[in-house]
């Protein structure tokens, strides 16, 4: 692994425990949280493509299994991957990952509407199936019980989607880190 590939994959997983810093909503209507680390997510595969943002992730999860509390409120260990967030933190490496395939897949013509298009694909239809399901499991309620607790990110989530996608656009003129990473492929098979 080169040695950009990992600095970016800490400073994105470091990025995701920063939004962990601003509280979580706790809410009546569902025992997950609400936090702003999706936005982390989204940001991971957008700016970093496939590869480098799931790995972004996955350093993240692993960093909280082993008990780093980088978790929105302070929390890690594995007993919240055991719990009803779970399957939310557990999904946020694959949804990286699809967003970055995504972005990578259609580079050549990405504008504001795919970006928001990969975003929600990824960062919230991958992350939600995974995380109800999971929540489902935990709580033993029918899958449609905890689809309809999720409800209730959808407008927070939407935002992340557009800030998310604005940002990645704005990036991808200025400094593209993907672009970058392919034209470094190409030299160097030249």
């Amino acid at each position: 692994m080169e040695l950009r590939t990992m600095i970016y994959a800490s400073l994105f997983a470091a990025i995701v425990g920063a939004l962990g810093l601003l509280p979580p909503l706790i809410t009546p209507f569902t025992p997950v949280p609400i936090t702003a680390q999706t936005l982390g997510v989204m940001l991971a595969g957008s700016l970093l493509g496939a590869k480098k943002g799931g790995l972004s992730l996955l350093v993240f999860v692993l960093l909280v299994m082993v008990g780093a509390p980088l978790l929105s409120g302070g929390r890690g260990g594995l007993g919240v991957l055991f719990g009803v967030s779970g399957g939310y933190i557990l999904s946020w490496p694959i949804g990286a990952f699809v967003i970055g395939y995504l972005v990578e897949r259609f580079w050549s013509r990405m504008n504001i509407g795919l970006f928001i298009l990969a975003n929600l694909i990824g960062g919230v239809i991958v992350v939600y199936a995974m995380g109800v399901t999971y929540l489902s499991i935990i709580t033993d309620t029918t899958w449609g019980q905890a689809a309809w607790s999720a409800l209730i990110y959808i407008p927070g989530d939407l935002v992340k989607v557009v800030v998310a996608s604005v940002i990645a656009r704005q990036m991808m003129r200025v400094y593209p880190l993907i672009e970058k990473s392919r034209s470094n492929n190409v030299s160097r098979a030249v």
